[in-house]
């Protein structure tokens, strides 16, 4: 908000509190033990100016004028925080703030060269709610003491497919300002489109690069113990993996009958599989239709609810389903689960059932997206459509198979 963004050291002052600033990257923190003491909400007009005027006593900021024009563009760039003990939904009032720019691609060149006008930023440079950003930039923070638990929910909720593949980007101007971006995940030196950026900091939220793997195909046999990661059902063993892991789940927790879990369905899906470490720990199912895909039958073992693991296996299904060009998602969330499911960017279908099946009432829910730059389609190298599912960033061994000279011997033993 000024030519310096992001004071910091002073925005944040409770270093010591682990809840104000905890020292682990974003995708790590529970937000849900965090929720439990902050509530992050999109605050009105008049609160946006309260907010402004409070923080002037320790940040640098740019006009209420110019902050009312980028929320009126996009209204998910300013947040609020509250402790939720002094949180009421019907006089909501902040304590403390986190500002963003959703910028566009034209608007992340001139971030990384250095002459994006952050004080009052071009509203062309900028995307509006209902656009993809290139990247995200944190425009200013203030969160002193257990309020900076706010900063990872805010994160969360800019999750959704919309915001999920934008990198995060942050200016720190003092040691303290480097040490809080430093252990959430950011890393010094940013880079976009193969230019640098020594003087911002970023935090990948996507991992990119011809050696990078996609979020449904990021498990290789091999993990860190605290690591989260997906990978798709390829063999038998990992469907026994998927079985343990819905029996753990549906028959032993929510006492759902054998036969109404495995339902006929298992044959005809894409599984996904979420591990904690080298754990299997959580699977999802895909289905296919005509023109929407079905995600169903989520389920994370009770010892590792904690781990934000449901998350990151959502996403993964949701990015599966856009690599194969899908533009609408379909699903059946329980009612007491709806909340979840709409961090997504999930909604009730209009004119939608609640029903009930195996002892749970359910909600048809849907997701409008858009298919990935890079989705699977007639067109493609034919290469990459016989690649193994959802691997198809990789070369394949059918590809391995094609420097072999043309034979044809089964052809040629019945012409001999």
């Amino acid at each position: 908000m000024s030519a310096h963004d992001l004071k910091l050291t002073r925005a944040v002052r409770d270093v010591a509190n682990p809840i104000a600033m905890p020292h682990h990257p974003l995708w790590r923190i529970d937000t849900q033990n965090l929720a439990r003491r902050v509530v992050a909400f999109q605050p009105s007009g008049l609160e946006v100016t309260t907010l402004l005027n409070r923080a002037r006593k320790d940040l640098a900021l740019t006009t209420a004028d110019v902050v009312y024009q980028v929320m009126s563009h996009n209204p998910d760039s300013f947040w609020a925080f509250a402790r939720r003990s002094k949180y009421s939904a019907t006089a909501a009032a902040g304590e403390g703030f986190l500002a963003l720019l959703m910028l566009n691609e034209i608007g992340m060149k001139r971030l990384i060269d250095g002459t994006l006008d952050t004080k009052n930023p071009d509203l062309s440079m900028l995307t509006t709610q209902n656009e993809a950003p290139a990247g995200i930039y944190l425009w200013a923070v203030h969160a002193r003491g257990v309020l900076a638990g706010g900063i990872p929910l805010v994160f969360e909720k800019i999750s959704t497919p919309l915001y999920s593949s934008a990198d995060l980007y942050a200016r720190a101007v003092t040691d303290d300002g480097r040490r809080i971006l430093e252990g959430t995940g950011f890393v010094g030196g940013a880079a976009f489109r193969g230019v640098s950026a020594p003087h911002l900091h970023m935090y990948c939220r996507v991992q990119r690069g011809p050696e990078s793997a996609p979020l449904y195909d990021g498990y290789r046999g091999s993990a860190k113990s605290q690591d989260l990661s997906v990978t798709i059902a390829r063999n038998f063993e990992d469907m026994m993996r998927v079985t343990s892991i819905r029996s753990a789940v549906y028959l032993a927790e929510q006492e759902c009958p054998y036969d109404e879990e495995f339902d006929g369905n298992d044959f005809s899906a894409t599984h996904l599989i979420g591990y904690v470490g080298n754990e299997p720990a959580g699977c999802l199912r895909v289905r296919y239709f005509a023109d929407f895909a079905k995600i169903e039958r989520l389920a994370v073992r009770k010892e590792f609810r904690k781990k934000r693991l449901a998350l990151q296996i959502v996403r993964a299904g949701i990015e599966l389903c856009r690599a194969k060009g899908y533009r609408r998602l379909y699903s059946h969330s329980q009612k007491r689960l709806l909340d979840f499911w709409r961090g997504f960017g999930f909604c009730p279908l209009k004119d939608g059932r609640e029903f009930v099946f195996s002892d749970f009432d359910y909600v048809e829910i849907v997701l409008d997206t858009t298919p990935h730059p890079k989705a699977i389609s007639i067109g493609v190298d034919p290469y990459v459509m016989i690649r193994p599912e959802g691997r198809w960033h990789v070369p394949g061994i059918l590809e391995r198979s094609a420097l072999r000279p043309v034979t044809r011997p089964s052809v040629e033993k019945a012409r001999a």
